[in-house]
Order: structure tokens, then sequence, then C-alpha cells
């Protein structure tokens, strides 16, 4: 009887799954093996065609010998944690400024976003030029200014400054969320709230912010994500994106040179494991302590 029906399930549906097939023929080779793969690797010595079986060395040597990794944390908690802040605040900020009803406040919208859509190796290219201390804009505008030039990335102490102003570009991914996000909230409470006598700010304080929580709440989990493993500075970072003295040598950046440019594939595994792990945490702990997070239904 069951195999009548899965005979009957798969007539009436065979066209959903033959245009489903090349979806999960890409999903099975580029992300389920490629993931199992790296946890068989992550127990082994390998460079891809030699192997032995390490057990949990690779792990232990994380904690115990790896001399970069101490500097690796840093840079990236630094980075995450600036990157994080500024993008959150500013693209609120952007957000809030091209959400007023002003003649040609959509024109403002398209350009923001505009950024978003060159692609990230296009990019990188793009501000290496611009960051370039021979012949790059930003020193030309800093020379006309009459200000002292600087070198970006061609020094440890501009480096990281210099990667986070950089990723401000993309502020209008951003923004279009929060102005998803503001769409949402009923034009009744901003109503309501005026006839009480509530001014501009206070409608700000206690309804904009309280009902953009949950897409605080998004931004803030994807965002982190996306920052813990960070590998942009390969593109155009001197040293093969570790930066002038590691001073860009993130996580992501690491454990690329560990499994490419050192033959430790092995050891690059255990590395993108234990970020796995350590993103799964921040996660489980962030949505644990949501309850500041306000969706409209408990109101």
């Amino acid at each position: 009887m069951k195999v009548k029906k899965f005979r009957k399930f798969i007539r009436e549906n065979y066209e959903g799954w033959l245009f489903n097939l090349p979806l999960m023929i890409g999903l099975l080779v580029f992300t389920f093996i490629p993931v199992f793969s790296s946890l068989y690797y992550s127990f082994l010595d390998t460079d891809g065609f030699t192997q032995s079986f390490v057990g949990l060395g690779n792990y232990i040597r994380i904690f115990t010998s790896d001399r970069d990794i101490g500097k690796v944390v840093v840079n990236t908690l630094t980075y995450t944690i600036i990157s994080i802040v500024l993008n959150l605040v500013l693209s609120y900020l952007l957000a809030l400024l091209v959400n007023q009803k002003i003649k040609g406040v959509k024109t403002f919208r398209v350009i923001y976003y505009l950024p978003c859509i060159i692609p990230l190796v296009a990019s990188g290219l793009l501000w290496k030029d611009i960051y370039d201390p021979t012949y790059g804009i930003f020193n030309k505008i800093l020379t006309s200014l009459g200000m002292p030039t600087s070198s970006f990335f061609q020094e440890a102490s501009s480096s990281m400054f210099s990667l986070i102003l950089m990723n401000l570009w993309t502020l209008g991914s951003g923004m279009i969320l929060w102005l998803a996000a503001f769409k949402n909230i009923p034009k009744q409470m901003y109503e309501s709230a005026s006839i009480e006598g509530a001014n501009r700010f206070q409608r700000f304080i206690y309804i904009t912010i309280p009902m953009s929580t949950p897409m605080i709440f998004f931004n803030v989990v994807t965002s982190i994500i996306n920052t813990l493993q960070y590998n942009g500075t390969l593109t155009f970072a001197p040293r093969d994106g570790r930066g002038v003295d590691d001073s860009l040598y993130m996580y992501a950046v690491k454990i690329y040179w560990e499994a490419f440019e050192r033959g430790k594939l092995g050891y690059g595994s255990a590395l993108a494991w234990v970020l796995l792990i350590i993103v799964a945490i921040i996660t489980f702990i962030l949505f644990r302590t949501s309850k500041w997070v306000f969706y409209g239904e408990e109101y």
C-alpha cells in the first residue's frame, strides 16, 4: 500500500522534483560533500594527497601551540565589534534619512544601494586602487585639502581603520532591511502618539526603535556570522590578505592560508570547524537572550 502511495506521489509531483534537481545536485556536490569531507579531514594530517590519522591533534594544536592564533583572534574580534556597531548604527540612521517623504528620495535610495550589487572581488580591487598611496583618489583629496596623506593598507597602524572604512561602502544593504522594518510599523501608532502629545524624538524612542527590534536582532545575528568569517582581504591586502605585520590576519584568512598556502588541509579544516562551533554558540546565546525583541503579536 505504501509503495502505491509513493508511486502516486512521484507521478503527481515529478515535474517539481525535476525543476529542483539542479539545486539538489548543487547542494550535494558543493555543500554537503565538502562539509562532511572537511570534518573527516580535520582528524587527519593531510595535504590532500598524503594523509595520516592524528585524531584530535589538529584541534589541540589550535588551543596550545599555534603562535598566530592570538593575533588572529584579536584582529577578528576588533574588526567584528567595530564593524558591526558602525554598520548597524550608520545604516539605521541612513534608513531614517531616506524614509522621509521628500522629493527625489527614491533616487537617493538607489544611489546608496548601487555599491551592494558590485561583486566583492571587483569591489576589493576597486578599493585597492582608491587607497593606493601613490595615485589613489583618497590621497589626492587629502593633498588638495592640505592634510597629510596616508599609506592605508601599506602600514600596520592604518590597515584595520582602512578596512572598516572600506566596508562602510555597502551600507545600502542594511538600509534596505531597515526600510522594510519601518514600512511594517503601523501608522496608527504614530498617529495615536501624536494625539497624545508625543514629539518626534519620543515617537522615535518609544515606537520606531522597539518596533525595529526584530530587524535589529536579525541584523546582529547575520552580521556576526558574516564578519567572523570575513576573508575579503585576500583580494587586495598585502602579503596575500594578511596585511603588513599581520595587521589584517583574521580567522577566515588563516583558514585559507593553512589549507591552501601551507598545504595543511587537515589543520585548516579543524580551524573551520572550530569557527562553526563558535558561531553556533554565539547564535544560541543570542537567541536565548532575545527577550528584548518585540514582536507584534505581543502587543
